[in-house]
């Protein structure tokens, strides 16, 4: 999936709402430290009715794409191949085009996931829980599948989510148990546990927090840290952000966008971290 050794090259982030990614911050950092001066990356407001329009006019300078929701679905139509980890899930957060023109669909989240509990020294867990059960729940347990050797416990809100938290298990070959939101709080005693939920969800448990956290994983990134987040870090758990997946899965977007590696991790963190404080 190596991009042509063209000099002006582009790259965006297509998605609605699109306004406040990081991921335009995040690509032209890389392309800095890099040095790919030719190299552009923009952000584009884009729905699922006008996506095929947009990557249908695109011209043989585009290196590739990232996809944010509500895209990550509709796009698989659109491609030529996807890769067998964005299958799993049937979801595609990034394109590439490649040198004969095909379109290559991958999904960098899950690969992403692992990196940033592997950069904390979390190789392998004997159990998990999930809070949620939308869309990034099951890029959880798709990452949960390489990394961890037991059951998993997703805490659901509805029977309707329960079942398709059961039926990503066996698709993604992992042992899956759905329980109540209403006893969320006992997620929080597993070796790992990784919060998928939007702003606020999990401000009501942080109160739950053991003495003894293990580790943490909370999607979000803005605002943060989350009260779960910093009621885990003042009792001395390992707490992972949103920003360390996003951060890796950027990286990874680069390199198969770019063909170099490594893409530099750390400047493309300092520069999310700058943003975000700024704001």
């Amino acid at each position: 999936m190596t991009a042509r050794a063209a000099d002006a090259r582009r790259a965006a982030v297509l998605g609605s709402p699109i306004a406040h990614s990081l991921s335009p911050v995040l690509h032209r950092a890389a392309y800095a430290e890099l040095g790919l001066g030719d190299w552009s990356y923009d952000r584009f407001e884009v729905d699922e009715e006008a996506l095929p329009g947009f990557i249908g006019k695109l011209g043989p300078e585009w290196a590739g794409l990232s996809l944010t929701m509500p895209l990550k679905r509709a796009v698989m139509p659109l491609l030529d191949e996807v890769s067998e980890t964005a299958g799993s899930v049937e979801a595609v957060n990034t394109v590439v085009f490649t040198e004969d023109g095909r379109r290559v669909g991958d999904n960098t989240d899950i690969p992403g996931m692992v990196a940033a509990l592997r950069e904390r020294g979390i190789e392998q867990v004997d159990s998990a829980a999930i809070l949620g059960a939308g869309a990034t729940a099951s890029s959880a347990l798709a990452a949960l599948a390489r990394i961890c050797t037991g059951e998993v416990v997703a805490y659901v809100r509805s029977a309707e989510r329960a079942a398709e938290m059961r039926q990503w298990g066996e698709r993604l070959d992992v042992e899956v148990r759905t329980e109540d939101w209403a006893d969320a709080g006992q997620a929080l005693r597993a070796p790992l546990v990784i919060a998928t939920t939007p702003a606020g969800t999990t401000d009501a448990l942080a109160a739950a927090t053991p003495e003894q956290p293990a580790t943490l994983f909370d999607v979000l990134y803005d605002p943060w840290p989350t009260q779960l987040a910093a009621r885990w870090s003042a009792y001395g758990g390992a707490v992972v952000s949103g920003l360390d997946l996003l951060v890796h899965q950027a990286v990874l977007q680069v390199e198969q966008m770019t063909g170099r590696s490594p893409a530099p991790l750390d400047a493309m963190r300092k520069a999310g971290e700058h943003a975000l404080a700024g704001h």
